[in-house]
């Protein structure tokens, strides 16, 4: 297949694909996708090998967001069953942490609710990092607390955090259609704001809110733009209780060609299988890791995943290995020698980029519609802010 074959040239290379291109990979059939994976997958291991790095995430307060993201079971006016708590202290995240640490994770995300952290907030975060860091000197610490105001992203370099993730999540067209409590530019300054404080900036998408391929393209083509070291790619977990409780437009064929996307467009970047995965790519998981080199183990913010024994299981059958945290997870090129594997500044951009092409919108493949797969939705009710042990 020529598109496959200029693909993985292009991808070898880091050199972007055409906005033709791109989107020429999300209409591909069924009957390709083996092709497409195995394509990508070239990429992948070109650049990754076959490694494949562990995150947990602490979710340091859960529920009670002014804002009003469409997707979010902790959104303002949500009716999601959720746990709701405040800020975990310092020893309590800690402990969090921990269990994933054992578990294998390489990364700690530490996940606020809310608009932004006030300074205060950094203050307690920062007694967080310290602490964890205090424990597993080598594991990387991340932050997301929402939008950061100046000088916040320092004060968190400076405590020990290696990244900040804030993610686009959609295109800047259809933003306001999913948030209309801040802006898109609002996320993109705060991903800079990572970046000119030596932060690894982590910035990703969600898939499945009711998207064209048009729309993937475009978020896709500006995380490019914006440069992050890491993409998390999320599948919508439509949650009752949320306006998108309803989206179910997802298939696994579907998420492993937007996954195949992701790593053509960014073929030297840590492609992180996020949330959703279990919900939608179901017993397909194991091929997603020919695209993705990154996941999440265990449980997420609000919403239970499969037990952190199977997600190592998962990795061992399918013929990767657990990164340790004596590797560097980035490519020299973009990690310096000696690094943690976070951003030290300075990092290279993927290739130079192309112009893009014109919309080429009859390629454009209409999704189909997948049945709702409700009993695969857990509400998380173990871990961090229970007293029940977490999952990893």
């Amino acid at each position: 297949m020529d598109l496959l074959n200029t693909l993985v040239d292009k991808g070898l290379r880091r050199e972007l694909p055409t906005r033709d291109e791109a989107l020429a990979v999300l209409a591909t059939s069924d009957d390709d996708l083996l092709d497409v994976v195995a394509a990508a997958g070239k990429v992948r291991r070109q650049w990754f090998g076959r490694r494949v790095k562990l995150n947990y995430l602490v979710n340091l307060k859960s529920g009670l967001c002014p804002e009003d993201c469409s997707y979010c079971s902790q959104r303002l006016g949500s009716k999601a069953g959720i746990l709701k708590y405040t800020w975990l202290k310092p020893d309590e995240a800690t402990q969090a942490a921990a269990a994933g640490v054992a578990g294998g994770a390489k990364r700690v995300c530490l996940v606020a609710s809310g608009r932004g952290p006030t300074d205060r907030d950094v203050d307690r975060v920062s007694q967080t990092i310290e602490a964890i860091k205090g424990q597993h000197e080598d594991v990387e610490v991340c932050a997301c607390l929402g939008l950061l105001s100046q000088g916040q992203a320092d004060r968190l370099r400076s405590a020990g955090a290696d990244a900040y993730n804030h993610n686009l999540n959609t295109s800047e067209g259809t933003y306001g259609e999913i948030t209309t409590t801040h802006t898109y530019a609002d996320r993109v300054d705060t991903v800079q704001q990572a970046q000119a404080a030596g932060l690894s900036a982590c910035s990703g998408l969600i898939a499945g809110m009711g998207e064209t391929d048009a729309d993937l393209v475009d978020v896709v083509f500006s995380l490019r733009e914006l440069d992050p070291d890491s993409v998390p790619v999320n599948f919508l977990i439509p949650i009752e209780g949320t306006p998108l409780a309803k989206e179910w437009h997802l298939t696994p064929q579907r998420c492993l060609r937007i996954l195949a996307m992701v790593r053509f467009v960014c073929p030297d970047v840590e492609v992180r299988l996020a949330g959703g995965r279990e919900v939608h790519l179901r017993s397909m998981q194991p091929l997603a890791l020919n695209l993705a080199n990154s996941i999440f183990l265990g449980d997420y913010l609000t919403t239970e995943g499969q037990s952190g024994q199977s997600d190592l299981d998962m990795i061992a059958d399918a013929g990767f290995e657990v990164e340790g945290t004596d590797t560097t997870t980035l490519p020299e090129h973009r990690a310096p020698a000696g690094s943690c594997g976070s951003h030290e500044g300075g990092c290279a951009p993927c290739g130079e980029p192309a112009e893009a092409a014109p919309e080429l919108s009859e390629v454009l493949a209409e999704s189909t519609e997948q049945a709702a797969r409700t009993d695969l939705v857990a509400v998380r009710r173990r871990g961090a802010g229970t007293d029940l042990t977490p999952n990893a």
